[in-house]
């Protein structure tokens, strides 16, 4: 059976253009309204009943699915939440926001007359939510980046640049042995998106430079941070750049850091407010939370309310040395 997705994607549009041919709820020009027609007769392509009815209202509502899994940080989650919450407040939209996850709950989002557009947080490699998402009424702004975006429109930090520029920001002080401090293993295991594209950066730089890519899955606490040191440096004493991408055990890592008679460069991947608030020396690549929750308010809103069409966008990763004692 066909899907609105289909249709957009024989027409040349977005989802939302096909929805807006549909219900007659804004002007179209001819030549895109005719190639709409024509790709929904072709395809045999049938609205369902949850579809026509959205169409003929506005609630002003942004959902936002921001499911809290294990391993998720909920802090770093917060950041985004933030910029998603103060963007539509400014543009004079609340935001619903669903923890859940499953079919049943995207099904009560975006079928029954409850929001206007829809972002998905905690996007997985390969996420069986991308089906349901594809065939949404309303759009759909996926923060992170699947290996199949289904046609849907993603915005995120580019993660996999980040662990290229965190080597390289090491190797050119000199540093020839270095390792990964990484997310939790649950956040490998089910496949998150970003944790997979940063480790690819962080392997695909070292490689570049001939240099082994030690990688450690390490759990979300200051203690967990202070275990993976000692651990690292114990079965390799010659590391001397490490890359943390775990705001929660990264002061454990500077403790661990600390008490150590040679010196130990640092580059944490994190919010600038999580890694300022520390208080210590390090390189920081800031994860620019606020700002892609913003952004995603604002894709969305466009695809919402003029049709645009789906898109991709990757905020680029910029770094800075952080030195408390210098100011």
């Amino acid at each position: 059976m066909a899907r609105i997705d289909d249709v957009a994607r024989q027409a040349g549009v977005s989802s939302s253009t096909v929805s807006y041919v549909l219900s007659g709820k804004r002007s179209i020009s001819k030549p895109t309204r005719d190639r709409v027609l024509q790709a929904v007769k072709d395809l045999g392509y049938r609205p369902h009943a949850g579809a026509r009815a959205l169409a003929s209202s506005r609630t002003n509502v942004i959902g936002l699915m921001l499911p809290l899994r294990p391993g998720v940080n909920v802090a770093v989650v917060m950041e985004f939440a933030s910029g998603v919450v103060t963007r539509a407040r400014e543009l004079a939209h609340d935001v619903l926001i669903v923890t859940a996850d499953d079919p049943d709950a995207i099904g009560r989002a975006i079928g029954g007359s409850m929001v206007d557009s829809l972002i998905v947080m905690d996007v997985e490699s390969n996420d069986p939510r991308i089906g349901v998402l594809s065939d949404s009424p309303v759009p759909v702004m996926l923060i992170g980046l699947p290996d199949d975006p289904g046609g849907l429109s993603c915005v995120d930090f580019d993660f996999e640049g980040a662990g290229r520029l965190a080597v390289a920001r090491l190797a050119a002080r000199g540093h020839t042995h270095l390792a990964l401090i990484g997310s939790p293993p649950s956040v490998y295991e089910r496949g998150t998106s970003y944790a997979r594209r940063l480790d690819r950066g962080y392997r695909a730089a070292c490689a570049d430079r001939g240099l082994e890519a030690r990688v450690l899955q390490t759990t979300a606490s200051i203690a967990a941070g202070q275990e993976a040191i000692a651990e690292l440096l114990a079965a390799h004493p010659e590391i001397t750049g490490v890359v943390v991408h775990n705001e929660a055990a990264l002061p454990g890592v500077l403790m661990g850091r600390a008490g150590l008679a040679e010196p130990l460069d640092v580059v944490a991947i994190a919010p600038e407010s999580i890694a300022t608030g520390l208080g210590t020396r390090l390189d920081l690549i800031a994860l620019p939370a606020q700002a892609i929750g913003r952004e995603a308010v604002d894709l969305v809103m466009a695809q919402s309310d003029e049709g645009a069409a789906a898109q991709t966008r990757l905020l680029s990763p910029q770094a800075r040395a952080l030195d408390p004692s210098a100011s």
